[in-house]
């Protein structure tokens, strides 16, 4: 489950640096860099169900 966490937050970091190259490539005229942000905020959302699963079904560890 720690490695499927560590592999979004990369494809996160990845999304991101995808809009910036676009945003730069295309000096704000395209809609790549929209639609990699987009990607960026659907893959931040699933990341968050997915820690609140893992918490709630005991499969990461927290403090108490």
């Amino acid at each position: 489950m720690t490695l499927l966490v560590i592999l979004v937050v990369l494809l996160i970091l990845a999304s991101l640096g995808q809009a910036l190259y676009y945003l730069v490539r295309d000096r704000g005229r395209g809609d790549r860099a929209v639609r990699a942000l987009t990607w960026r905020i659907g893959l931040s959302l699933a990341l968050f169900l997915l820690l609140m699963a893992g918490f709630q079904l005991g499969l990461l560890p927290h403090s108490q």
